[in-house]
């Protein structure tokens, strides 16, 4: 993929994330401390593919836990007609300098409280999906497309794909 390709995914997934700009942090780690699944709201997604956010500090020293994990960011608002599902890198972000200036850019006089803990994933893989509009339906109807749907080609229906950087 040219250089040029991968600004084009990336714009387009900055694009998709500021308008939904809430996900669900899925902390995919096997590790025994980990950081909860929770709900995040984006602060902004970087030109090196960053995905930042603030994540509640757990109860227990920060220390103890890993400091970079796999991670599913899921992308969803109602009456938006696509969703986003993002695999990627987590790091716990613990520079004050980085720190300051994510909040500067993200902007509304953001400061960090001292029970929350800034984290940036790093994108990977990002599945967008179009959400289909469902029309009413008879139950007929409805029987008739379950039943065609084992007859359609599989790869005439899934998300597309991107790898914003490489």
């Amino acid at each position: 993929m040219t250089r040029t390709q991968q600004n084009q995914q990336l714009s387009f997934l900055q694009d998709k994330i500021k308008l939904i700009r809430s996900a669900i942090f899925f902390n995919l780690s096997d590790s025994v401390l980990k950081l909860p699944t929770s709900l995040v709201t984006t602060l902004k997604v970087d030109d090196f593919g960053y995905v930042w956010f603030f994540v509640k500090k757990p109860n227990k020293n920060l220390m103890d836990f890993e400091t970079e994990f796999p991670v599913r960011l899921d992308y969803f608002k109602k009456g938006v007609d696509y969703f986003l599902q993002i695999m990627g890198k987590a790091m716990v972000v613990t520079d004050p300098e980085e720190i300051n200036s994510v909040l500067a850019d993200a902007g509304q006089g953001l400061t960090l409280d001292s029970d929350m803990v800034v984290v940036k994933v790093k994108m990977l893989k990002a599945e967008f999906y179009e959400a289909q509009a469902r029309a009413k339906s008879s139950w007929f109807s409805h029987a008739l497309n379950s039943v065609t749907t084992w007859f359609r080609s599989p790869n005439s229906i899934g998300p597309n794909t991107y790898y914003p950087v490489s």
